[in-house]
């Protein structure tokens, strides 16, 4: 905790911002990137994405005040990032939000940063069927291993109601998978 502490007194601190700003990158920047792609799917739009998120880190570090951990925080700009990513690309397309991502998943196979096989493509279409809120907690859990706590804390919402949306939301997928 004095490491996270002494951390945010660096960034806030104009002398020595930029030089902790370079460390917080590469402390977060892999996972940040890992949790913007599971929601925006794209590499391309992940990284885009990961560069808007750590621009409003930047931009905002100053107004940080402590309420939650650091990468708490910067995992809910991130999120938030993601989700303004895909409402913008759905307007733009005129399409729905599921659209744009049932499109992004399309398109998985011909991603050269996409590793999977057919199962994690089948997995990727299961978690698109859920609602938004369901499929952040599903991929903060499963995929993150966060703690419900620090769900709660990125979403803002209580450990119980995220407990049941996950298990809603893995029954939903269970259903999927083991559908054919």
């Amino acid at each position: 905790m004095t490491d996270e502490l002494d951390l945010i007194s660096r960034l806030q601190d104009s002398a020595t911002k930029e030089t902790a700003f370079r460390e917080l990158l590469s402390l977060h920047k892999e996972r940040l990137y890992w949790h913007i792609r599971k929601i925006v799917i794209n590499h391309d739009d992940s990284d885009d994405v990961l560069q808007n998120t750590f621009i409003k880190v930047f931009r905002s570090i100053d107004k940080f005040k402590g309420d939650s951990k650091l990468y708490s925080w910067m995992y809910r700009i991130a999120t938030n990032e993601s989700i303004t990513h895909i409402n913008k690309n759905a307007k733009r397309l005129k399409i729905s939000n599921e659209e744009v991502q049932n499109n992004a998943i399309k398109n998985l196979k011909a991603d050269v940063y996409f590793e999977g096989d057919k199962i994690q493509i089948k997995l990727q279409k299961a978690i698109a069927t859920l609602p938004q809120k369901q499929q952040l907690v599903f991929n903060m859990r499963y995929f993150d291993d966060m703690k419900y706590k620090d769900i709660a804390e990125v979403l803002e919402t209580s450990e119980g109601a995220l407990k049941a949306s996950y298990h809603i939301a893995a029954k939903k997928i269970e259903t999927f998978l083991t559908s054919d």
